[in-house]
C-alpha cells in the first residue's frame, strides 16, 4: 500500500535535513499568485509574517510556506527560503521590487538530537533549491525515522511538564 501524499498540482515540496541533528526544515512553494490564511493557538507558537495572512492583513498572497525545527532558532531558515524565492524571481510585486511572502512556524525538536543542530539560512535556501513538484515515495513514507525528511526529522515531541502549562 503506497503511503504517498501527493500535492496539489503546481505546488514545489522540498527538504532539508540534519539526520545526525534530528532536525530539518521543509518548504512548501505554490503556484503564483496563491493565497494563505493562518490561525494561531497555543501558548508558545513560534512563527514569523504569519501576520501577513491574517484576517485582519491587507495581502493573503503566498509566496512559500516554511515549516521547520529548531524552536525559534530554526526561524532563521526562512532568510535562505526568501533569499532564493528573489533569486528565482518570486515574490509580492511592490513599487521597490519583489518581496517573498514566506510564513513560517517551528517545532520544539532541541531535546530530539543535537540542541546546537538548527536549521538556518543555507538550510532554508537547500530547502527551496530541493524543491520538486509531487512529493517521492522516499521522502513521504511514515513510521520508519529513517526516511523522514525535512521538518519531520524531528521524530516525535518530547513530553514536558511544569505547575502551569503540559504539553504531551
Amino acid at each position: 500500500m503506497s503511503e504517498e501524499i501527493a500535492p496539489p498540482e503546481g505546488f514545489l515540496i522540498g527538504h532539508w535535513t540534519d539526520a545526525r541533528g534530528a532536525t530539518g526544515c521543509s518548504v512548501v512553494i505554490p503556484p503564483a499568485a496563491s493565497r494563505g490564511g493562518v490561525d494561531i493557538r497555543g501558548g508558545g507558537p513560534g512563527t514569523r509574517e504569519t501576520d501577513v495572512i491574517g484576517p485582519l492583513a491587507g495581502t493573503a498572497e503566498v509566496t512559500a510556506v516554511l515549516l521547520t525545527g529548531g524552536s525559534a532558532f530554526g526561524l532563521a531558515a526562512a532568510d535562505g527560503v526568501a533569499r532564493w524565492l528573489e533569486e528565482s524571481g518570486r515574490g509580492y510585486e511592490t513599487p521597490a521590487g519583489l518581496v517573498p511572502i514566506v510564513p513560517a512556524a517551528v517545532v520544539y525538536d532541541l531535546a530530539e538530537g543535537d540542541p546546537r543542530a538548527r536549521p538556518g539560512p543555507d538550510a532554508g535556501y537547500a530547502a527551496c533549491a530541493s524543491a520538486a513538484a509531487g512529493v517521492p515515495e522516499a521522502r513521504c513514507r511514515r513510521g520508519s525515522a529513517t526516511r523522514r525528511r525535512g521538518v519531520a526529522a524531528a521524530r516525535r515531541s518530547p513530553r514536558w511538564r511544569s505547575s502551569t502549562r503540559s504539553a504531551t
